[in-house]
């Protein structure tokens, strides 16, 4: 199956009333293994590029990568530039062949957010490409930068979503970035009322460290992307060290990677269960 739009996969999810997951990841082991959990559990799938995964890759590099193992995936997959402020890094994933990016003008002040969201959704939508963005600001950065959180004001996310026409929308209710335990305080009347005011697609990020069943009830409403990334890296190091310490002899990279893999594998599954997007496909 061929790579899709974000807007494809969550014109579904919002209308059946359930939520696709969004991994990231940073080596082509930890993609295929997304890919296989997805499969595994029928469901569409969108894999993530941001931060140290481009600065590694490159957007043209990831972006073959992505389309090689997605060419051959039995469920739909959207190639996602995730976090980029840069805009011509957008502008070259977009050439390079991603099927969705996210604009973060978070950091910005609102008109100026609007002003270069604008920008990147008239040239994405030329090309047919989906575009996220983000009102209001999650407290930490990717990459574990404390930026300061702002909740997200539902009028706000309103106008936005008016004046830029974008596909989906990245909120600040609560969580962190980088979280290692499933500690987040989500701010549930904030999260039902973004529900009801603004048309497009809801996304969460930092959601690794959202309990289970805040999880669930998220994907019940117009929350229909959750992105998830820390989990993934936790289990695929956790998996590492286990094997080492097994097997201290051990030498050969494919073997501890194809190893650490299923861990990551059986995380997604796990996740793609709470959210409800098995059997969607």
């Amino acid at each position: 199956m061929s790579l899709v739009t974000l807007e494809e996969v969550l014109k579904d999810a919002q209308k059946r009333n359930y939520a696709v997951p969004g991994f990231n990841f940073h080596l082509y082991e930890d993609l295929k293994a997304i890919i296989k959990g997805a499969e595994e559990m029928k469901s569409p799938v969108i894999v993530m590029a941001a931060g140290n995964c481009i600065r590694h890759w490159g957007p043209k590099l990831a972006a073959e990568i992505v389309k090689e193992i997605a060419n051959k995936a039995q469920v739909p997959v959207v190639a996602h530039l995730d976090h980029a402020s840069d805009m011509s890094l957008i502008f070259k994933a977009m050439k390079a062949g991603f099927t969705s990016v996210m604009y973060d003008g978070s950091s910005l002040l609102l008109e100026e957010n609007i002003a270069n969201t604008k920008i990147v959704v008239k040239v994405a939508k030329a090309l047919g490409i989906s575009v996220e963005a983000e009102v209001g600001r999650v407290g930490k950065s990717e990459e574990g930068e404390d930026v300061g959180e702002i909740l997200t004001d539902p009028k706000v996310a309103f106008k936005f979503v008016e004046e830029t026409g974008v596909d989906a929308l990245a909120v600040a209710v609560g969580t962190v970035h980088g979280m290692q335990k499933q500690s987040a305080n989500l701010h549930m009347d904030l999260c039902e009322e973004l529900s009801r005011v603004v048309p497009v697609p809801l996304v969460l990020h930092g959601s690794s460290g959202v309990k289970n069943n805040d999880l669930t009830k998220l994907s019940k409403t117009n929350f229909c992307k959750i992105n998830i990334g820390t989990r993934l890296k936790t289990v695929y190091a956790e998996r590492i060290r286990e094997i080492l310490k097994k097997d201290p002899a051990l030498k050969s990279p494919l073997i501890l990677m194809k190893e650490a893999s299923s861990a990551v594998t059986e995380t997604v599954k796990e996740k793609i269960s709470l959210l409800g997007s098995a059997n969607k496909a």
